[in-house]
């Protein structure tokens, strides 16, 4: 065993009963990718909004104006693109699971021997190869389920395409929402650099939350997320400063 690891760090038990307990609940659907995209999309659009708009030196009542409408509408597009995504996803996994149980009626050997072949390719052969085959192809449910998870590729999860919109647009409007909050007091001076600051932390946050999910460090995680959404914010002020001079708002 590495000597930098412990039993104490493992993410789940390894006894019998907490493998049986793990199994049986099945994989763990999770929405963190809905979120994260909601909120970084949100973040990133309404502070463009609000940096193009004090870029171009606008008044405040034109920042909430179009920081509001996208919040709403920007949001609640990506809401309906994510929901419509994931019904997608679905609508294709019923699609093959009708074909591959069609394909099981119609020519039940040709199907076996596709499992065969699966299973044989994973280091399967001999008496153990046709016992897996037996036992796969002994069940319908099972059959099908294997075709689609091998030869397919579909998920083991099947996710809510409702959730995942709802979920989506949750994230998009409070994050989106963080930039606007300074100008809500209109005697505040220095709105842009408080927006600024405020939507940095909500970047780096969302970053930071991600890497509990990935293997990169939570600060580089944090890091890059916030690179992203401040770059993608000053490119948005450049542009309002460039406009404002050749339009001569």
């Amino acid at each position: 065993m590495d000597p930098d690891t412990s039993t104490d760090d493992i993410e789940h038990g390894h006894s019998p009963r907490a493998i049986a307990e793990r199994l049986k609940e099945g994989p763990e659907i999770n929405y963190l990718r809905d979120w994260v995209l909601g909120g970084i999309d949100g973040a990133v659009t309404t502070f463009a909004i609000v940096a193009g708009v004090a870029g171009a030196a606008l008044s405040t009542k034109v920042i909430l104006i179009l920081g509001a409408a996208n919040l709403l509408a920007d949001g609640f597009s990506m809401a309906a693109g994510n929901y419509s995504g994931v019904k997608a996803e679905k609508d294709e996994y019923e699609r093959l699971k009708q074909m591959e149980l069609r394909h099981i009626a119609l020519t039940p050997e040709g199907e076996r021997e596709e499992v065969r072949q699966i299973f044989a390719a994973k280091g399967f052969e001999g008496d153990d190869l046709e016992r897996a085959v037996e036992i796969i192809t002994e069940s319908q449910e099972r059959w099908v389920r294997v075709m689609l998870e091998e030869e397919h590729g579909a998920p083991k999860v099947e996710r809510s395409a409702v959730k995942s919109g709802l979920i989506t647009f949750a994230a998009f409007f409070i994050c989106g929402a963080v930039p606007l909050v300074p100008f809500l007091f209109g005697g505040l001076s220095n709105a842009l650099v408080v927006a600024s600051v405020m939507t940095s932390a909500v970047f780096f946050g969302i970053g930071a939350v991600k890497s509990k999910w990935s293997t990169a460090r939570w600060w580089w995680s944090g890091l890059e997320t916030f690179a992203i959404g401040m770059t993608a914010a000053g490119v948005a002020y450049l542009v309002g400063a460039l406009l404002k001079s050749w339009v001569g708002v």
